[in-house]
């Protein structure tokens, strides 16, 4: 008797032990599977979402049928289209762009956004536009060259290229501190549209901006305005990810590589030239 409860205790212990290894190893594929999910691009679900400032012509806005457009989500769609992602153009408040990148809401900041001093912030494709900092002043203005911006009102977009080079005592990288000054005051907007609207008005006599969104602008309206010679600094776009978010960088730089190879982004840099976007300016591929 004793003997064959010795005997049943080993098979149910022998049992158990078994059943213990299969839920091990259902664990062990389940952990796997996870850091599988965990190393894909933050689009795992195939949905490509873009943030930009939809007020930033021509690179992204709302044009007049309510529809998103721009030469930077035109670039974002046809790498979507290649790699059949859907594309999600995501409208962000410009500053809060970090946070909505951090938290996952969007997978890269692509609206012409200047590379030059954030390096070290985010994940960065290849620049693929070259870009200027400029003053755009009424057409009829007295002021000619920087110096006349002395005691003027001058507006720049928050948390802007343009803003951080007026804020910068770096002149090594281009800062313009001691400029900024001179100015009356530098009054920060929202978003360049109450930027013109404030010139056109006399709210302000000067705006510091890219020089794509300035030539946009001015066409747009029909003229009016011009920009000065002397420009602020000179920089670079690229499309911003995750710090850390290599593997997503990594398949859309791939594709925008092929896209310049193939005359792709000519034809969209062509599409966009009556909206101040020059091929000159263009560096990807080059």
């Amino acid at each position: 008797m004793k003997r064959k409860l010795a005997v049943l205790l080993v098979l149910v212990m022998v049992a158990g032990m078994a059943a213990a290894g299969c839920g091990n190893k259902e664990e062990k594929s389940d952990a796997k599977t996870d850091s599988a999910k965990e190393e894909k691009a933050d689009n795992g679900d195939d949905t490509f979402v873009v943030g930009f400032d939809a007020a930033f012509p021509p690179y992204g806005y709302k044009d007049d049928n309510g529809e998103y457009v721009g030469f930077d989500l035109d670039l974002a769609q046809e790498v979507c289209d290649r790699n059949d992602w859907e594309l999600k153009k995501q409208p962000i408040d410009w500053d809060s762009k970090d946070m909505e990148l951090s938290s996952g809401t969007i997978d890269c900041i692509w609206n012409g956004f200047t590379m030059n001093g954030r390096e070290d912030k985010y994940t960065w494709s290849e620049p693929y536009v070259d870009n200027s900092q400029v003053i755009v002043v009424p057409e009829d203005s007295d002021i000619k060259e920087f110096k006349d911006l002395a005691g003027k009102m001058v507006e720049v977009q928050a948390d802007s290229s343009a803003l951080h080079t007026l804020e910068s005592d770096d002149k090594e990288e281009g800062g313009q501190a001691e400029l900024a000054a001179t100015f009356g005051a530098l009054n920060q907007v929202a978003d360049y549209n109450t930027a013109f609207m404030d010139l056109e008005s006399g709210a302000c006599e000067a705006i510091a901006m890219d020089v794509g969104v300035a030539n946009y602008q001015i066409d747009s309206r029909g003229g009016g305005f011009r920009l000065l010679d002397e420009k602020l600094s000179t920089e670079q776009y690229g499309v911003g990810f995750k710090k850390g978010n290599e593997e997503l960088r990594d398949t859309v730089q791939k594709t925008l590589d092929a896209m310049a190879e193939d005359g792709t982004l000519d034809k969209i840099v062509e599409k966009w030239a009556d909206g101040g976007i020059s091929a000159d300016a263009i560096c990807l591929g080059k």
